[in-house]
């Protein structure tokens, strides 16, 4: 795809209604294939591509968890991070109401409703995250601490 027909998606508005830096990054969307195939097809380290997983408390409140693309969200230690009995994944159709994205191209920037944002405290650690740009196939590129400033996202150490 050429560089002109990347996407602008409610994610996109955001970062630029922040003046963030941020570099495109569209690649063949595998069905199922997720942050393995995005890593593998921008040729970058799967560690540095992260997930946006939408998922909710014992009380059915949705949150944002963002994960390295190589690493699972251990929801107990997640629960008693953030101070809930318990995590679980929303079922998909319930991910997409509350991010207004669709599974797959969920983005933490622009969601449909305002949700809590925890970040694995690694990925603060890291140069340059790759990151959904609020589309399938559609990754963005930036420095984590302005993914931290623009979702005021919550550091936790949750990875498995």
């Amino acid at each position: 795809m050429a560089k002109d027909k990347t996407p602008v998606t409610q994610a996109v508005r955001v970062l630029r209604e922040h003046g963030i830096a941020f570099s495109d990054h569209l690649y063949k969307y595998e069905e199922r294939g997720g942050t393995r195939v995005s890593a593998r097809e921008l040729g970058v380290d799967e560690h540095a591509t992260v997930k946006t997983l939408v998922m909710e408390d014992e009380l059915k409140q949705p949150l944002i968890v963002l994960m390295h693309g190589d690493r699972e969200v251990a929801t107990g230690l997640l629960a008693r991070a953030i101070g809930v009995k318990k995590v679980t994944p929303c079922d998909p159709k319930t991910a997409d109401k509350h991010s207004g994205y669709q599974v797959g191209g969920t983005s933490p920037f622009g969601t449909r409703h305002t949700m809590p944002v925890y970040m694995q405290a690694s990925i603060a650690t890291l140069p340059r995250i790759y990151i959904n740009g609020g589309k399938r196939g559609y990754l963005v590129g930036m420095d984590p601490a302005d993914a931290i400033k623009v979702l005021s996202a919550i550091l936790v150490e949750a990875a498995a």
